[in-house]
């Protein structure tokens, strides 16, 4: 692959030296000043980026795997990385481009749950037991400290990962898990949803009846009787809940520990009520109807912004959980965030839905200020990796307006190729081509991150992507490690760009696709025109695979072009640009010095590749 990198660096080189004087302040003083759409984002498990301090690996606790939940031959245990080695390699994401860090949930989880061969370890963060602490097999709120004080010493924002769906799964049910537990359920455990529960919210036989687990959870409901939570849900169980007593006080704040603010409806099928009021795979599923939940959730994320002054939530499961919980919770936070001196907090809901009218109607309805942007990953996906018409995309930033405040929220969309959930960009590529080469592999994984770079949106960069990582499929079989691993799942992976393997160290900057996304994000940084301006699509083949869009300098004085062909053949095409246009110069590829006609402009794109054109308007 040296050829290739050494064709990529020519034509960057000389976008580095053609490029705008106007460059993007990344100095701490300016970190809070920049708008959440000036942002390039890394996102990263902490566990699988680098091991830093090797005895935290069993987070303290005694026993076997089973116990800590350290196994690093097991993709679904914990491999070892930290906090502390996620600081050690800020320079390594920085020299990347990347502006902002995204790190998975760090609060302290279940180390294991599951059973049998679903039995895995909590090392991607999401089933968390101590909301107001960092997992010890991550590292100490004073080591988060150090790397968000780090981070923001370069320039760099932070952004936490957090849940108010659902915590770990500690609440158990009597007819599933109990010694009486009905036949049909006894030997799986698992709890289909309910609708209708048998037994009344707090008590057993109605109203007056004895209080659920008397003498555990007391029999207090005074916080129910608010005209807002009666007006809201029906408060009934489906099931009989209880806690074993190893678990009664595990959660942390201790309201968590009440059973009274979970649903115990059993598993959702992910449709209707149940997507909301069900547990995800058994995670206790929180109540978010009532408002003493609600201001609980807000407590807890308010301390965080206030300890460690944070720069952003991305939000799981946001889908399930009510919309009313939102249109409280989002301007809370918000607010809270800006009297700390943080004016643009980025917050972003996790929404696994690829239609944008779907996705748009979290940011009208349930007033999130942005949405992981899935539809875009769908059509890049299409264009670049399955061979599908280049007017799927067009017609995704057609929707924009839709958003609660049309292009203005649309460039604040977190915006990806993979991710920990999906799978990797890669990993789509080769399973569309089987048959494809490591060349041909390598130009189409830089073309959609050059895509992701150019359109509007914040560019969302999965890790080990850098690096030409190629997963087997999604989940856990794409969360390998940077540092050296001995999971064999992740090992025998033939990585794109590179004769490595997971088996290594993986922090290569020389890497052909860490080179072309270092040196894409350099070009995003020194153009406001890619940060900020108004996106208007130039040209999109019915049937093709060639795309042209236009983004226009913010303060009027120019446009800048890029266009992308998923073909594998040379394309020559022309489209229409503001009539203004002066002389154009090259930020990447061959582009024409003059206009072939006024409003007219003219690129031959080559195969899997790309062109960034830039002209300033002429003046009178």
């Amino acid at each position: 692959m040296i050829g290739f990198s050494a064709l990529l660096a020519a034509p960057f080189a000389a976008a580095m030296l053609a490029g705008s004087s106007a460059q993007m302040d990344t100095t701490p003083a300016a970190v809070t000043d920049r708008p959440p759409e000036d942002e390039i984002i890394y996102f990263v498990l902490p566990d699988r980026f680098e091991n830093g301090d090797t005895d935290n690996d069993r987070g303290g606790i005694r026993g076997d795997r089973l116990k800590h939940g350290f196994d690093p031959t097991h993709k679904g245990f914990y491999q070892g990385g930290d906090l502390a080695g996620l600081t050690a390699r800020l320079d390594y994401i920085q020299s990347l481009g990347a502006t902002a860090i995204w790190l998975s949930p760090i609060f302290e989880n279940k180390p294991v749950q599951g059973r049998g061969k679903y039995v895995s370890a909590g090392y991607h963060g999401y089933w968390i037991t101590d909301f107001l602490n960092v997992d010890p097999h991550l590292g100490t709120r004073e080591e988060f400290k150090v790397l968000v004080d780090a981070a923001h010493a370069r320039g760099m924002k932070v952004y936490m990962d957090i849940i108010t769906n659902h915590t770990a799964d500690v609440i158990q049910y009597q007819e599933c898990h109990g010694k009486n537990a009905l036949p049909e359920l006894k030997e799986s455990g698992e709890c289909p949803y309910r609708s209708k529960g048998d037994y009344p919210y707090t008590t057993i036989g109605g109203p007056d009846g004895k209080p659920v687990n008397q003498g555990y959870l007391g029999d207090d409901p005074a916080h129910l009787t608010t005209e807002n939570f009666s007006k809201l849900t029906n408060p009934n169980y489906a099931y009989t809940p209880f806690v074993p007593r190893a678990e009664r006080r595990v959660k942390n704040p201790a309201w968590l520990n009440d059973v009274r603010y979970y649903h115990n409806r059993g598993n959702t099928r992910f449709e209707g009520e149940n997507s909301r009021m069900g547990d995800f795979v058994g995670l206790d599923d929180l109540m978010t109807e009532d408002p003493f939940v609600v201001q609980g959730m807000i407590d807890i994320y308010k301390q965080w912004i206030t300890d460690f002054r944070v720069d952003g939530y991305r939000i799981d499961t946001a889908r399930h959980v009510n919309p009313e919980f939102w249109q409280v919770f989002a301007p809370a936070i918000l607010d809270h965030a800006a009297a700390e001196g943080i004016p643009n907090f980025h917050m972003f809901g996790e929404v696994y839905e690829f239609e944008p009218g779907q996705l748009a109607k979290f940011t009208t309805e349930d007033g999130f200020p942005a949405i992981l942007d899935f539809a875009f990953q769908g059509r890049v996906r299409g264009m670049v990796a399955e061979g599908k018409p280049a007017r799927d995309l067009d017609r995704l930033f057609t929707t924009d307006a839709v958003y609660a405040k049309g292009f203005e929220t649309a460039k604040q969309l977190p915006t990806f190729l993979g991710n920990h959930d999906m799978g990797r960009f890669s990993g789509f590529i080769r399973e569309a081509n089987p048959e494809i080469s490591d060349e041909e592999l390598t130009a189409r994984i830089i073309l959609g991150h050059a895509i992701l770079m150019v359109s509007r949106g914040v560019p969302t960069i999965y890790y080990g992507d850098e690096q030409g990582f190629v997963s087997d499929g999604h989940d856990q079989d794409a969360r390998e490690t940077l540092f050296p691993s001995v999971t064999d799942v992740y090992t025998d992976n033939d990585l794109a760009g590179t004769d490595a393997t997971v088996a290594e160290e993986n922090f290569d900057r020389s890497h052909p696709i860490y080179t072309a996304i270092s040196e894409l994000a350099a070009i995003r940084q020194s153009e406001p025109a890619l940060r900020r301006g108004a996106q208007m699509v130039r040209h999109s083949d019915l049937e093709g695979g060639v795309f042209v869009l236009s983004r226009m300098h913010p303060e009027g004085s120019g446009e800048l072009i890029g266009a992308f062909n998923a073909e594998n053949e040379v394309r020559t095409i022309r489209f229409p640009v503001d009539g203004r246009a002066g002389a154009w110069q090259a930020l990447h590829g061959d582009c024409l010095n003059e206009s072939p006609a006024p409003g007219m402009y003219e690129v031959t794109l080559p195969a899997t590749g790309f062109v960034i054109c830039k002209t300033e308007f002429q003046t009178q």
